[in-house]
């Protein structure tokens, strides 16, 4: 594999990966967390009542709700690009 194709393929497989995750926060509402990249002020001024910040930074907020659906809520609400956290992955977590 060359520098050139290995550029062309790293871009595809990162947006295969978000793509994977927007579709994921969309379809089920298995994460304990949201994380809103961009957020803008609209956005923080119009967070759906159920939801609570758990972290801001200037590029993102993390959020949490008991509610179903929070990432078209997110994205109702004015959201670029919601993302799930707290999911444990492919891999199972350690037993304690």
């Amino acid at each position: 594999m060359t520098i050139k194709s290995l550029a062309r393929a790293l871009p595809l497989l990162l947006v295969g990966w978000m793509s994977i995750l927007v579709i994921i926060a969309l379809l089920t509402d298995d994460a304990p967390a949201y994380v809103v990249l961009l957020p803008s002020a609209a956005l923080l001024n119009d967070l759906p009542d159920t939801t609570s910040i758990i972290a801001a930074s200037s590029y993102s907020v993390t959020l949490a709700s008991d509610q179903s659906g929070v990432a078209r809520a997110l994205y109702g609400s004015g959201a670029w690009l919601v993302l799930p956290a707290g999911l444990p992955g492919c891999l199972p977590l350690p037993q304690q």
